[in-house]
């Protein structure tokens, strides 16, 4: 996993092929809990695994980010991942783009992006 400061208020977060997100995303959530100041761009373009814990993990990042203002967004989703979204209803969970620059516009101009699956 990487993590990417791309300015003073966004992370990027690049997953590997089978990421044991569970530990990845609390390690995350531990480095933003003190001060959550920063939005998150979690991309999945590698991914081809995703477990419940994962899924989990990225739901407490999500809540903990949208709790302070501050937004998560997926991008690079393939679709065999996507199909895991669409069937736990989780859609309407996570905002979604469909590559970093994508999900880098969405937030600099504070649309909404769950139309990008």
């Amino acid at each position: 996993m990487g993590i990417q400061n791309l300015s003073e208020d966004v992370f990027l977060i690049t997953l590997p092929e089978q990421p044991q997100q569970s530990d990845e995303l609390e390690s995350v959530s531990r480095m933003l809990s003190d001060k959550v100041d920063s939005d998150v761009v979690i991309d999945f373009a590698k991914v081809k695994m995703l477990t419940s814990e994962s899924i989990c993990g990225l739901m407490i990042l999500e809540r903990l980010l949208r709790g302070s203002g501050h937004r998560l967004i997926l991008c690079s989703v393939p679709s065999v991942i996507k199909q895991i979204f669409v069937r736990t209803g989780l859609l309407t969970v996570f905002e979604f783009a469909d590559n970093e620059l994508a999900a880098l516009g969405y937030l600099r101009s504070g649309q909404m992006s769950w139309a990008g699956i």
